[in-house]
């Protein structure tokens, strides 16, 4: 009983700050305007392509200057549709305070793959799947496609490889590079050992992944880094590994 009072209690509460609030708004002059715009950019912690101040001049490259500008001739909506053109905002909330403030909270695209194919392009592709331009002021360091990566396969199906290796600690700091062979067979190049980690197929990447880094605790660490220069994860339950010439070469003399 006394759970739904106070439910209930709260619920008048919200109901009269925000009658009051919009009372406060109403009742403001014609003439009162905009004193500050603030830009609140979120996900900072992972990703920081954005500026505040960069979002202030974009706005200002479109031609909208706020400060000074009559509260209710600015139009929230509009402005949060200008604020997407951004290529790096994913999305954006605007609103009004009744100390004559605009506030902007900008949620951003978070880039998982660059692409740099051999076809000339030079993009990135979005956790969504969705490309983002390569904007000289924002650089994001991210493991280079190569190869034959069209972008009908790297927009439909490439990008899940990235969404896992960007949300794996352990491949996300592991790929430098991703290699797409004719046959959009892949091959993955790490920044430790001197090795080239083949794929194959795109299919069951995770299971491939999984399956390799048990042999990275298991085996790899325990034998040598630099001892192979292929790991073939291509078959299930398997992985396939080529020894490197030099390696062999002193096998054969042992």
């Amino acid at each position: 009983m006394k759970k739904n009072v106070f439910i209930i209690i709260s619920i008048l509460l919200v109901a009269s700050y925000l009658i009051v609030a919009v009372t406060q708004f109403n009742l403001q002059p014609n003439d009162f305007r905009c004193k500050k715009v603030e830009v609140i950019i979120k996900d900072t912690s992972d990703v920081n392509l954005i500026t505040k101040s960069g979002v202030v001049e974009m706005l200002k490259s479109r031609g909208i200057q706020l400060i000074g500008k009559r509260m209710n001739e600015i139009d929230t909506r509009h402005l949060e549709k200008e604020a997407c053109r951004y290529p790096l905002v994913r999305n954006v909330e605007c609103y009004k305070t009744l100390g004559g403030k605009i506030c902007f909270e900008v949620s951003q695209r978070i880039p998982i793959l660059h692409i740099m194919n051999q076809y000339g392009d030079d993009y990135y592709i979005d956790n969504i799947g969705q490309i983002i331009p390569a904007l000289p002021s924002a650089i994001a360091y991210r493991p280079i496609v190569t190869g034959c990566a069209d972008k009908w396969y790297t927009t439909n199906f490439l990008y899940k490889l990235g969404v896992y290796i960007y949300y794996n600690n352990f491949w996300r700091a592991a790929i430098q590079q991703i290699n797409i062979l004719p046959g959009r067979n892949i091959e993955l190049i790490p920044r430790i050992g001197n090795h080239i980690i083949y794929l194959g197929g795109i299919n069951h990447y995770d299971e491939k992944l999984n399956r390799l880094f048990v042999f990275y605790q298991q085996g790899l660490s325990k034998v040598g880094w630099n001892k192979y220069s292929r790991i073939s994860l291509e078959f299930n339950n398997q992985i396939i590994c080529t020894k490197r010439a030099d390696v062999m070469a002193a096998d054969s003399i042992k």
